[in-house]
């Protein structure tokens, strides 16, 4: 089978304004067939509706968003503002995620990227922040569950900031696990160590939090000693990757090291996760990323990945220097995890 992709021009129909980082720029930089590949299909996406989105999001956040249509300015906070086209752009960004998923279960594709905005792990079930309006991913597994009647999801993000909505939505969920290597402390001000679910949930929600200046050997180590165990030991029937490219070295927002072969490193394995316990199902979803010339790499290192492209050599780099976070994160963990 094909890997399956998700991107379209409409993506670019979201205009946060002029030197807003998440401009629409991101998406065109992937429409000029870096991500063609002969082994990848396109998935169109469709529109997602009231009811898909608020399996996560309260009707009341559906509403406002929707009420933004048409509008020539207006602003949830700050950091996003939106156009008169960003609540349908959002709903398609959404059901991109969507069409996507039921691809995969259906069988029609291997696996997928799907390259969207506005992106959506900052957008809470009540409120949307940092860029986001409608949490893709968290949405994504919530269909998962509910319209494939899947029982375990495992969501790992990666992003350079703390995926704080995705946290908010499943922290007393057991049925999905949130893993999230993040620098700290950075925006949202979320994702601390001892963050680790509560009731029924605790235990699925693991924070590594990374100080600024971390790189593909403190990466490699988390995936090798903290990720991959817990994410076998879970046994997800799905993986699920926010895949924001801001902890690339050339990102002007996220201050980290990371290269285009140590984000293919973190797809591997999660991939080789996915073809052990979850039928190969894995699909990575854009968050963040904000060098385009970085962006467009790094998904085209992903996909590579997806499609079952020989993994690339990192460059070199220093010794890692995660130990003492790693250390802590499993002995928290501890109660929770073997390791």
């Amino acid at each position: 089978m094909k890997t399956g992709i998700v991107l379209d021009q409409r993506y670019m129909n979201h205009d946060p304004g002029a030197r807003h980082p998440e401009r629409p720029e991101r998406i065109g930089v992937l429409l000029d067939g870096a991500l063609e590949r002969a082994n990848v299909t396109h998935v169109e996406p469709r529109p997602a509706s009231g009811d898909d989105i608020t399996l996560v999001h309260g009707e009341g956040h559906f509403e406002q968003v929707a009420r933004t249509q048409g509008l020539p300015h207006f602003a949830f906070d700050a950091d996003t503002p939106v156009s008169s086209r960003s609540f349908e752009t959002a709903c398609l960004a959404a059901g991109g995620v969507l069409a996507l998923l039921d691809a995969v279960m259906a069988g029609t594709v291997r696996n997928g990227f799907a390259a969207v905005r506005p992106p959506g792990h900052h957008a809470e079930r009540d409120r949307a922040m940092g860029f986001c309006l409608f949490n893709n991913v968290a949405i994504g597994a919530a269909h998962l569950r509910a319209r494939h009647g899947l029982e375990r999801v495992l969501i790992v993000d990666w992003d350079v900031h703390h995926g704080n909505g995705t946290q908010h939505v499943f922290a007393r969920d057991p049925g999905a696990l949130y893993v999230s290597l993040h620098r700290y402390p950075f925006y949202p001000g979320t994702g601390a160590l001892d963050e680790i679910g509560s009731g029924d949930g605790a235990g699925f929600t693991v924070n590594l939090p990374f100080p600024g200046g971390f790189g593909d050997a403190e990466y490699a180590e988390a995936f090798a000693t903290v990720i991959e165990p817990i994410a076998l030991a879970y046994a997800p029937e799905f993986v699920l990757i926010s895949a924001g490219f801001d902890p690339h070295r050339r990102d002007p927002l996220g201050g980290m090291e990371v290269s285009e072969a140590g984000f293919a490193a973190m797809a591997r394995t999660l991939i080789g996760v996915a073809e052990r316990v979850a039928g190969g199902r894995c699909v990575a979803v854009l968050e963040g990323g904000y060098d385009l010339r970085a962006t467009r790499d790094s998904a085209r290192a992903v996909l590579d990945q997806l499609c079952g492209e020989p993994q690339p050599t990192p460059p070199p780099s220093p010794p890692s220097h995660a130990r003492p976070i790693l250390d802590a994160v499993r002995r928290l963990q501890g109660a929770f995890w073997k390791f």
